[in-house]
């Protein structure tokens, strides 16, 4: 069996920086046409001149790796109680970035600079609203009293709801959706809402994680859920809705920071996220969706054309290969591994 669609998109992605920029892009570069950079970087990236420059490090890394498919880097600003509207409004009317990322203070790697409270950068969100410039949030918040759990659904009660309240006119994309809570609600919103869902969570659920002794290249940021939460995200990834869309959220560390006695949150998936995703459609007889949720549905949320290029996938009767780990430095980043044979190859 063969399929052809559109060369897909990657609307969250960790790129990281030096070493590891240099090992891991070529994955990406491979087979997406465009990826959404995220900012969190140490410094982060938080001006326009921040973001032209880790985009010029990302080209020069591109062009080493002589990749023929073209890959676009997309950037964005990462947000702070600090950062002023007008920094951020000129940097998009540049074109230097395409959207802000929220990270509440404290919720995932290298976020110890993000916003402590969203009052704080209120004038913020409503430039950005004024001038259409996309909000992307890790949706968690970071109160100790709340269950990890739970996270998901207490940001979008206490934080999200109310922001949107408050702001209906800002689009905000809701990254690496990652339970039944996060899905109904944005299916039952009207507009300028949207979220990504991250092929690890398509395949695994917290099960993957835990039981049989602790599985430290399953942890991330969310964390994965039960497994109704992990079918709710199927069925909307399978569902056709234009406001869901592929963010790998492929987050690369080392083997040995992962197998730590305090391992770090992140799952490096871009080596073999698009026949982990076709496997997941296919099982859910949903083959017919694939190109709208890898290929056009971010686009278009983000206002841009889908790309010329296709990429072919093929189904043999011979399982794929879990990626080689990626060399980088005197260490190396083991690729996901999605737990299940997975039938597909992209030809």
């Amino acid at each position: 069996m063969k399929i052809t669609i559109r060369q897909p998109d990657d609307w969250h992605l960790h790129l990281r920086d030096g070493d590891m920029l240099n090992a891991v892009v070529g994955s990406s570069a491979r087979h997406f046409g465009r990826a959404l950079i995220m900012p969190n970087l140490v410094p982060p990236v938080v001006t326009g001149a921040d973001a032209l420059a880790y985009r010029e490090r990302i080209e020069q890394a591109v062009a080493a790796t002589q990749t023929v498919n073209g890959f676009t880097p997309l950037m964005t600003l990462y947000l702070t109680d600090t950062t002023q509207a007008e920094d951020v409004v000129a940097a998009a009317a540049d074109g230097l970035v395409l959207a802000v990322k929220l990270y509440p203070a404290g919720a995932t790697t290298n976020s110890s600079s993000g916003v402590t409270d969203i009052g704080k950068v209120m004038p913020v969100l409503e430039a950005m609203a004024k001038h259409d410039i996309v909000l992307c949030v890790h949706g968690e918040v970071t109160d100790p009293a709340v269950d990890i759990f739970d996270r998901e659904a207490r940001f979008i009660e206490t934080v999200l709801q109310p922001l949107r309240l408050a702001l209906p006119e800002l689009r905000i994309v809701m990254e690496h959706v990652t339970t039944r809570d996060g899905v109904e609600y944005i299916s039952s919103s009207r507009s300028h809402l949207a979220g990504t869902l991250t092929p690890h969570h398509l395949m695994i659920n917290r099960n993957h994680l835990l039981v049989g002794g602790i599985r430290p290249h399953y942890y991330c940021l969310p964390i994965a859920k039960r497994e109704e939460h992990r079918l709710a995200l199927v069925a909307a990834a399978c569902s056709g809705d234009a406001r869901f869309f592929l963010g790998t959220d492929s987050a690369p560390h080392t083997k040995s920071s992962k197998e730590s006695d305090c391992g770090c949150a992140g799952v490096f998936n871009a080596a073999n996220t698009l026949v982990c995703v076709a496997s997941v459609f296919d099982e859910a007889n949903a083959l017919d969706q694939l190109e709208a949720f890898v290929s056009l549905n971010g686009p278009r949320w983000y206002g841009l054309t889908p790309n010329v290029a296709t990429l072919t996938l093929t189904k043999t009767a011979e399982p794929n290969a879990i990626p080689d780990p990626v060399p980088v430095a005197d260490e190396w980043v083991m690729p996901f591994d999605p737990a299940r044979p997975v039938y597909w190859h992209v030809s």
